[in-house]
């Protein structure tokens, strides 16, 4: 448990970073998972990130049924679910958006999320600032129940599935980790994958094996160049098919 939840925070704590430094102009560019913006990519990273905290508060199932393998299986990028979870994303981003909106205009919010300017009036964050906090209240509350959970702890996932703590975790390491691949792009940055993500991300991947050594790629090129961010030349789809490397594959 210690590595993942090392990993899962290291990630979080390194885009929180990340948030902070954007303005709206960022936020409203798009990126290469349509027909997210970047301010809806982080709505669905933040979704992603705060899920444990909901699904440790439910019972636990009585045993585990699927690994990290069968959780990423092709059951989970059917249309019906693609679609439900670029819906769910949009949703969230055009919420919170409303939300800070009428806030800041009548004073009212959550309490710790504004200053007070001239007049008593209460201004609230925009921008990256507001997006960081929402993101930095999510990760952090499951972070929390993680910590005081066993890490044998079984749960329930959104899917139905059933599955060992340390399991779903390393999924959000990925979920914040590769999405944080799509954001640098967008934004025009270098990548930012901390590499305690990396290990974690790489690992499950490839389930433990190296890449074949003629590939020469370090981990961060592995992560891009097996999850679609970075095309395959002919050379390196060679060298895969003969020494016959296969990695995990899911959807964007």
């Amino acid at each position: 448990m210690d590595p993942v939840r090392a990993a899962f925070r290291a990630e979080c704590v390194r885009l929180s970073e990340i948030l902070s430094e954007l303005d709206d102009v960022d936020l409203d560019r798009p990126t290469d998972c349509p027909p997210w913006t970047v301010r809806e990519l982080i709505a669905h990273v933040r979704i992603g990130a705060g899920r444990l905290a909901d699904m440790l508060a439910a019972p636990a199932p009585p045993h585990a049924e699927v690994d990290v393998a069968g959780y990423f299986g092709a059951a989970k990028f059917t249309p019906e679910v693609d679609a439900a979870r670029i819906e769910a994303a949009r949703s969230e981003a055009a919420r919170s958006e409303v939300g800070r909106s009428g806030a800041g205009r009548s004073g009212a919010g959550r309490s710790g999320a504004g200053r007070i300017a001239g007049g008593g009036r209460v201004v609230r964050p925009v921008g990256g600032s507001a997006v960081r906090g929402e993101f930095e209240h999510a990760w952090r509350a499951a972070d929390a129940a993680v910590a005081a959970a066993a890490p044998e702890r079984v749960v329930r996932t959104r899917h139905g599935d059933a599955m060992r703590l340390t399991e779903f975790l390393r999924t959000r390491v990925v979920e914040v980790g590769v999405h944080g691949l799509d954001l640098a792009a967008a934004l025009d940055r270098p990548p930012w994958l901390t590499p305690q993500a990396a290990v974690v991300i790489a690992d499950l991947l490839t389930g433990g094996r190296p890449a074949p050594a003629g590939l020469r790629w370090d981990r961060l090129t592995l992560i891009r160049k097996t999850t679609g961010r970075a095309a395959l030349t002919p050379a390196e789809r060679a060298e895969i098919d003969v020494a016959g490397f296969r990695w995990l594959a899911f959807g964007r």
